[in-house]
């Protein structure tokens, strides 16, 4: 380790026995048990959430969670002489989820299931104490007020929400402080609200290849099948405002459910004795939890060509355990059903000002449009959906 690394580990109580570094971060063998250490962006207004969340999980049963530690001076961000921000989580000896391995997949979905079972914010006093609260209150005022949520707010929206649709921000991006003086989460994004900038952006970026004097092989593949995907987004779109998506987004917000934000095969560890750690919790928020499930579920799809028997699969150990309603399902196929990569692609592109596109984004894009092809087939399949 550096030596201002070997410094940030002097912040904390613990025997440091040995360091191994991998990929971004350092594992710290203590006299406590492993450690993880890495450089975060986490706020000083986040950190106390996510160690209420976490440790709210232990209680509960779920011990399996890496929980930051507190340093010597009782916080949960140790910064550097350089200003490097650092965090220091346990950790758990096990590999990661291998998509390829049915079994791994499937142990992740029973294990997202009975997440989402504990997955809810809970008063922070009854955890915290008064205390705690008290300094967590303190970080979080003038945060601003609690961001509006539902259709009636998502449509003709102004410049604002135009440059936070651009930036990628999302909605409630930041800790809120109620009126009754409770610190809670951020509120996930409005689907509707998503899908809307999404589509404005495309028409932004459409314009944006027409008007270019010197077009490359990507321009043109784009523009190619444009109208396509657009009228695929439109069409999504459209039916998610015929959908019952707004009852379950306002009763998975008042309801306190949150979701782990960030469920993937990296962020799940195998462990022995067929157990199952979840790491990373730092994008959790307030949001329809099958979220989580819709993520988990494309990842592996697209490394699976869109097998319908593994998605049935996953579907069906979820359910097992957290049966599926049938507005989650909904939600679920409109999320999928929307050519996310083919945006992502596109927004990349138009806000990377490189004179030459990289062959590889050529591909992305190539890719994005013959999956949505078969995320169509799976959907008409294992949903019933159809455009």
């Amino acid at each position: 380790m550096r030596e201002y690394e070997l410094e940030v580990l002097d912040q904390y109580h613990m025997e440091v026995i040995s360091t191994r570094k991998i990929r971004g971060a350092f594992f710290i063998d203590t006299n406590e048990g492993t450690m993880l250490l890495r450089e975060t962006d986490i706020s000083d207004r986040r950190a106390p959430l996510l160690y209420l969340l976490l440790t709210h999980l232990e209680a509960e049963g779920y011990a399996h969670v890496d929980t930051p530690v507190f340093t010597k001076e009782g916080k949960l961000i140790a910064t550097s002489r350089e200003g490097r921000r650092y965090i220091l989580k346990k950790w758990y000896g096990g590999r990661e989820c291998d998509v390829r391995r049915e079994s791994d997949v499937l142990e992740a979905v029973a294990n997202l299931a009975g997440l989402h079972e504990k997955l809810r914010w809970q008063p922070q006093c009854e955890i915290a104490g008064e205390a705690g609260m008290q300094s967590m209150r303190e970080n979080v005022e003038g945060c601003g007020a609690e961001p509006q949520s539902m259709r009636e707010n998502a449509e003709g929206r102004g410049a604002e929400s135009q440059s936070m649709c651009e930036n990628e921000e999302g909605r409630g991006a930041k800790p809120r402080l109620a009126a009754d003086g409770e610190v809670h989460p951020p509120t996930g994004r409005h689907l509707l609200e998503e899908f809307l900038c999404h589509n404005r952006e495309l028409k932004k970026i459409r314009g944006f290849v027409r008007k270019k004097s010197s077009k490359d092989s990507f321009d043109y593949l784009f523009l190619a099948h444009f109208d396509r995907m657009f009228s695929v987004a439109e069409q999504v779109t459209d039916q998610l405002k015929q959908s019952g998506y707004d009852e379950l987004y306002l009763a998975s917000v008042t309801g306190n459910c949150l979701v782990h934000g960030d469920y993937n095969y990296h962020n799940v560890l195998m462990l022995p004795a067929a157990e199952v750690a979840t790491t990373n919790f730092e994008h959790f928020c307030l949001d329809v939890q099958v979220q989580d499930l819709c993520y988990f579920l494309r990842k592996v799809m697209e490394k699976h060509q869109w097998n319908e028997g593994l998605g049935d699969a996953m579907l069906g150990t979820y359910g097992k355990i957290r049966p599926l309603k049938r507005e989650e399902l909904e939600y679920m196929a409109l999320k999928l059903a929307y050519p996310e990569k083919f945006w992502k692609t596109m927004n990349s592109y138009y806000h990377s000002n490189k004179v030459w596109v990289p062959e590889k984004n050529v591909e992305k894009l190539m890719l994005s449009v013959t999956q949505t092809d078969e995320k169509i087939r799976f959907l008409e399949k294992i949903f019933s959906f159809h455009l």
